[in-house]
């Protein structure tokens, strides 16, 4: 039983992987099309409605995938920093000087790579939230531009993780 819900975890998280790259590339490659400011507007375009429900979906999957990567000590692998282990970290930052592709997994430079873009993603996904919460208010702007901030953060982090993703597959592909 321990087996199967140990398979049947892994399978989840992978799908949570997936739904949120595919997610997220649409809510980026369609932001440019919105019209939001304080609220949504009366006349508001599919764009603006598809942007804030799958937002939430994000949102909730945010937190979800966090919680599935940090739990049972897990967080040492994404934030080995918080630990004060940079063992592995520094050897992979001197590696990179000798024109070495980092390790996948352990507590590398690859790793800490994706725990600041989980940081990112709840960022985006909390500053999304209050956003729609708050508007109407004259605070609705400030988490409009949080999010954007936020947004814009998650970005260069995908450009960062597809280049390291890019990057673990050469070196698969080599060895």
């Amino acid at each position: 039983m321990a087996k199967l819900l140990t398979s049947l975890g892994k399978k989840v998280v992978e799908y949570q992987h997936l739904m949120l790259i595919l997610l997220s590339l649409f809510l980026i490659s369609t932001s440019g099309w919105l019209l939001m400011g304080r609220a949504i507007r009366t006349n508001a375009s599919i764009w603006d409605y598809l942007h804030i429900y799958l937002g939430m979906l994000v949102a909730c999957f945010s937190i979800s995938i966090l919680l599935t990567n940090v739990v049972k000590g897990k967080w040492r692998q994404y934030f080995p920093w918080l630990a004060g282990d940079f063992s592995q970290l520094s050897n992979d930052i001197c590696g990179l000087k000798q024109g070495k592709i980092p390790l996948a997994g352990g507590r590398g430079l690859f790793s800490v790579i994706e725990g600041i873009g989980l940081v990112l993603l709840v960022l985006v996904s909390f500053t999304g939230v209050m956003w729609f919460v708050t508007q109407g208010s004259s605070e609705a702007l400030n988490w409009r531009s949080y999010h954007h901030s936020a947004a814009h953060g998650f970005i260069g982090f995908i450009i960062v993780h597809s280049i390291c993703a890019a990057a673990h597959l050469l070196d698969f592909i080599r060895n």
